[in-house]
C-alpha cells in the first residue's frame, strides 16, 4: 500500500515538473509573456501617478497623514503577503497564466536579482503585480464616484504605491547594501535580510515582504490554510534546466 502511494506521489510529481517545464518553454519563446510584464509595469505606474494626482488635493493635516501612512504600511505588508502566499503554492502551470506562475516560483531558485537603479527595479518589477492593477483602477473608481473620507482616500492611494515599494524593499534585501537601505531596515521600514532569509530556509513562513510586521499573523494563516512550498512547488523546478526568472 505505501508502495502504492509512493508510486502516486512520484508519479504526480514528475507530471508537476513536466507541466512547469512546458510553461518555462512557453515563456521563453512566445514574446507576449514578457511583454505582458512591461504592459503591467507601465499600466501600474501610471495608474499610480493618477491616483497621487486625485488625491493630493485632499489636505488632512500631517498627523492624520502620519496615520494615513502607518495604516497603509501595515495593510499593504499584509495584502502583499498574502498574495505572496497564495503564489508560492499556485501549480496551475496549464492554465494560460501557467508560464507567468512558473517564472514566478523561480525566485526561490534564483532569489538574487541583477543590480539595477532603484527607479528601474521599481518600475520592472511593477510588472509582476497583475492583481495591483485592478487595485488601483478599483480606487480611481472609488475615488471618481463615490464620496470617500479624505484620510480613507489617501490609505488607500498609499496602499497601491506601497505595494510596488515593496518589491524594492525586496530588492534591498537581496541585493543593495547601501547607505540608505541599511537605515531603512534599522528603522524598520524595509525588510529585515535576516527575518526575510527564513523565508526561503524554511518553509511557509515569512510571506511578507514590504518590513514584515505582519509576519506573525501570516504565519498562523499559512499555517492553517497554506500547505507550503519546500516540498510542493519548489519541487516542480527540478528537473528545470533554462536559468530565466520572471523579473531578474
Amino acid at each position: 500500500m505505501k508502495k502504492r502511494c509512493y508510486m502516486s506521489c512520484d508519479l504526480k510529481l514528475k507530471l508537476k515538473q513536466d507541466q512547469f517545464n512546458a510553461a518555462m518553454a512557453l515563456y521563453e519563446k512566445v514574446g507576449v509573456y514578457k511583454t505582458i510584464g512591461k504592459m503591467v509595469s507601465l499600466s501600474n505606474v501610471s495608474l499610480q501617478a493618477y491616483l497621487l494626482y486625485l488625491v493630493l488635493p485632499l489636505s488632512i493635516g500631517l498627523p492624520l497623514q502620519i496615520l494615513s501612512l502607518a495604516a497603509a504600511y501595515l495593510a499593504t505588508d499584509f495584502i502583499n503577503g498574502l498574495v505572496h502566499m497564495f503564489m508560492d503554492s499556485n501549480d496551475d502551470y496549464d492554465s494560460p497564466s501557467g508560464p507567468l506562475i512558473a517564472a514566478f516560483h523561480l525566485h526561490h531558485r534564483t532569489p538574487l536579482y541583477k543590480r539595477n537603479n532603484i527607479l528601474l527595479v521599481y518600475f520592472n518589477e511593477s510588472g509582476a503585480k497583475i492583481w495591483l492593477a485592478g487595485y488601483l483602477l478599483i480606487a480611481i473608481v472609488l475615488m471618481r464616484t463615490s464620496s470617500i473620507h479624505p484620510v480613507l482616500s489617501h490609505t488607500i492611494v498609499y496602499v497601491g504605491i506601497l505595494s510596488s515599494v515593496a518589491e524594492v524593499s525586496h530588492y534591498c534585501c537581496h541585493v543593495a547594501d547601501s547607505k540608505s537601505a541599511r537605515f531603512l531596515r534599522n528603522i524598520g521600514l524595509f525588510l529585515s535580510k535576516k527575518h526575510h532569509g527564513q523565508h526561503h530556509i524554511a518553509d511557509n513562513i515569512n510571506y511578507a515582504f514590504l518590513n514584515g510586521f505582519t509576519d506573525p499573523i501570516l504565519n498562523v494563516i499559512a499555517s492553517r490554510y497554506s500547505r507550503g512550498y519546500k516540498n510542493t512547488t519548489d519541487k516542480h523546478y527540478a528537473s528545470y534546466t533554462g536559468s530565466g526568472t520572471a523579473n531578474r
